[in-house]
């Protein structure tokens, strides 16, 4: 069903599509600088003095080859989904296109860059332009289409052929994921003086990456590999973990990534442990960060470094287990006043709290945090006298320093997902639910809302000591500045932008705020003004997150689990009354 009408007539779309690939193809093709940039050729043999092998394409240049060819089979090819296909990739060659026009203009010197100069002429950029514009228009002329409906019975096969059906469909999808994590990762390099065109290749990879996967939802491949692993949830999660155990084994597997995977790793634990208190229950929490710091630092004094206050060498399990219940307990007393405020004085409460610890652990009250000195030497987590920061081999194969610290994290974060997917279906989970959308209506069905809220400050504190202890042992050090109010609020707007209430959301909500800063770094003072900007367009255009519960979706999307217009569904669902009522057998004059 088409909700919106396009620009042109229906007549036109297929010439506009077509023309729309055929200039991405030339796009791919053409110098997109007509000279040196200050910095030195912009890469991918893009430069026009560098321009020798036009057909040998690389990176941004091999991606819009890639978006053309697409293009040009989905507008000659019955393809499911043709007008939201053609739009995703209109747009992800536009943001390429953009992005490399920026770029290329601001460090050239002016538009004679991207254009002509010196008698010398490269209009690539200019040329993608256009062409997804053409493509953007032509997706649009025959409004928004449904999403299509792929049935799960893969080639119609039922009983054991459906489910090894289903299964390779699904180890298909993972791998793809896993992947496109790897490309992600490396795209741009690490950056600095020896490439410093890390961060507009980065932005443009994200480019191919979103109309790629925009591509793959208007399709509705997408919601079928969800419907599938919703089927198959077990064989599902293994397939995952091995995928994510496999990442060292990919290009992004060096001692550099390995160090921030497991840094993500340490904040999406910390992420889900904050959804409980925001996502599930609905208390704003301002000051998280400070039970990850209270881990962290209890650790750090059980680990025997040198700098600690205590000078006690425990083994990491039980320092770990002790630093997170030692953070559970700061975080029931954290939230007792929960039992008489609520809204935004609970927030102001929460983020007193935060700088309260943050102001004590720079200036050593206690004798525990060594001050603005930090608790240096924090011996590594050893496992059979290896060292979880050296480098090992596995089955023949070298793996990086640190990549013992991502295997351990990978499997905490699998373990907190699973203690949060049972606490989320559980009575008190529902209980935390309830209390979020109504805590006067759940008081009056008979919930202690008091203790509801107390527990879950609890269970959301213990989960942050727990990685606050892992983020201490793997950086080999405790500062009070990694625990300041900034942190909080990046954790808040990760479970925010992830979805809240939803465990993949808080995942992919803090893998995003961690890696985009760690990528756009080639930015310097624009940043957090590129990140800032980012953020807040996505949550124009998804407020209820990137993976959205049900309840978040019908409130803030008017969107079925499905992802269907609750509208839309209703007014088919009146239709089909309608006709049932009526009946076949009906006269006219009485159907009229």
């Amino acid at each position: 069903m088409s909700r919106d009408s396009g620009m042109i007539p229906a007549a036109l779309v297929r010439p506009f599509t077509a023309a729309g690939g055929l200039l991405l193809l030339v796009a791919a093709m053409l110098p997109w600088a007509t000279f040196l940039l200050n910095d030195g050729a912009y890469p991918d043999k893009s430069t026009l003095q560098f321009f020798d092998a036009p057909f040998e394409l690389t990176g941004f240049r091999w991606h819009m080859l890639l978006f053309g060819i697409a293009a040009l089979v989905v507008t000659f090819a019955p393809v499911p989904g043709k007008a939201r296909v053609l739009r995703a990739l209109g747009w992800g060659g536009l943001v390429i296109s953009v992005i490399g026009a920026i770029f290329i203009v601001s460090e050239g010197g002016g538009i004679g860059a991207i254009t002509a100069a010196d008698g010398n002429t490269a209009f690539g950029t200019i040329v993608g332009i256009i062409a997804s514009v053409l493509l953007i228009i032509g997706g649009t002329a025959t409004g928004i289409t449904d999403i299509p409906e792929w049935s799960t019975k893969i080639f119609g096969l039922t009983g054991f052929g459906g489910r090894l059906a289903a299964y390779a469909v699904l180890v298909v999808a993972f791998a793809g994921v896993l992947y496109l994590v790897s490309l992600t990762l490396t795209a741009g390099g690490i950056g600095g003086a020896a490439f410093p065109y890390a961060g507009p290749i980065f932005l443009a990879f994200l480019g191919f990456a979103g109309g790629l996967l925009g591509a793959l939802h208007g399709m509705g491949l997408t919601r079928l590999v969800s419907r599938l692993s919703e089927q198959h949830r077990a064989f599902s999660i293994l397939v995952l973990l091995v995928c994510a155990f496999a990442l060292p084994f990919t290009e992004a597997g060096n001692a550099y990534w390995m160090r921030v995977a497991a840094t993500i790793g340490v904040y999406a634990v910390t992420a889900i442990g904050l959804n409980i208190v925001v996502g599930l229950a609905g208390l704003l929490d301002l000051g998280y960060v400070a039970f990850l710091g209270i881990g962290a630092f209890v650790a750090a004094n059980l680990s025997g470094a040198a700098a600690s206050g205590l000078g006690w060498n425990l083994p990491f399990p039980v320092a770990a287990l002790i630093a997170a219940c030692v953070a559970g307990i700061f975080g029931a007393i954290v939230g007792s006043p929960t039992l008489r405020v609520r809204g935004d004085y609970l927030a102001i409460v929460t983020l007193a709290f935060g700088e309260i610890f943050y102001r004590s652990a720079l200036n050593d009250v206690g004798g525990l945090t060594n001050g603005s000195n930090s608790i240096p030497g924090i011996p590594p987590v050893e496992l059979f006298g290896t060292p979880f920061n050296k480098a090992v081999e596995f089955f023949g194969v070298a793996l990086p320093a640190g990549v013992l610290y991502y295997f351990m994290i990978v499997l905490v974060v699998a373990g907190i997902m699973a203690v949060f997917a049972n606490l989320k279906n559980s009575r008190i989970g529902r209980a935390w639910i309830a209390i979020r959308e109504d805590e006067d209506a759940a008081r009056a069905m008979g919930i202690r809302t008091g203790k509801a809220k107390i527990l879950a400050f609890l269970v959301g504190a213990t989960v942050a000591g727990l990685a606050g202890a892992i983020f201490a042992h793997n950086l080999g050090t405790a500062s009070a500045e990694s625990f300041r109010f900034l942190e909080s609020v990046t954790l808040l707007a990760a479970v925010i932008l992830g979805g809240m209430g939803t465990i993949p959301g808080a995942v992919l909500g803090a893998s995003l705020l961690f890696v985009l800063p760690e990528k756009l770094r080639e930015f310097d003072d624009y940043r957090l003004l590129v990140f800032g900007l980012a953020l807040v367009f996505i949550m124009r255009f998804r407020p209820q997150g990137l993976v959205p519960d049900r309840h978040r979706r019908a409130e803030l999307a008017g969107e079925t689990a499905e992802g269907k217009s609750i509208e839309t569904e209703e007014e088919q669902a009146v239709l089909e009354q309608e006709r049932e009522q009526v009946g076949p057998s009906t006269p006219k004059e009485d159907r009229s």
